[in-house]
């Protein structure tokens, strides 16, 4: 069962597709993004959409990354084919998905988004559709006043 709104967000350490270690403690608002595969199509739907709205999250003080079960090499060619400006963490042993209670039975994690601040989950999205969604996050992120954007 996936982490819950009010559950203490755990502190995580994994490689992006740099291969440089990120270490998260999510005190800072934060959407964690869990997705399949690089490179099929609701994948590259939902980080083309994240990438496309990545500065207005920036403008709002709100950090993105995804997560898949995919490696460093991986991730490194998605972010260069689709020209990504966020991180993503490669958890090729499903160690973050398991940490977060998402589902990875079939090798995948299920599509989850994870919204965090000040060291607790704020918000989840299950069973989520790519298309529209790093939209929906934000507008939901600025309504429940987790984030803002500069007059």
């Amino acid at each position: 069962m996936a982490l819950a709104p009010g559950d203490d967000a755990p502190t995580v350490t994994a490689p992006n597709q740099d291969n440089e270690e990120l270490s998260l403690a999510f005190e800072d608002p934060t959407v964690l993004y869990f997705y399949p595969r690089d490179d099929t199509p609701g994948c590259t739907t939902e980080a083309r959409q994240f990438d496309l709205e990545f500065e207005t999250y920036r403008e709002a003080g709100m950090s993105v990354y995804g997560v898949s079960t995919d490696g460093v090499d991986s991730h490194r060619a998605f972010c260069e084919a689709e020209g990504l400006t966020f991180d993503l963490l490669a958890d090729p042993d499903a160690d973050l998905a398991s940490t977060f209670g998402v589902d990875h039975s079939g090798g995948a994690a299920t599509r989850t988004t994870f919204v965090l601040a000040d060291g607790e989950v704020q918000a989840v999205y299950e069973n989520v559709v790519p298309n529209g969604h790093a939209r929906e996050v934000l507008e939901d992120a600025l309504a429940d006043g987790l984030v803002s954007l500069p007059e």
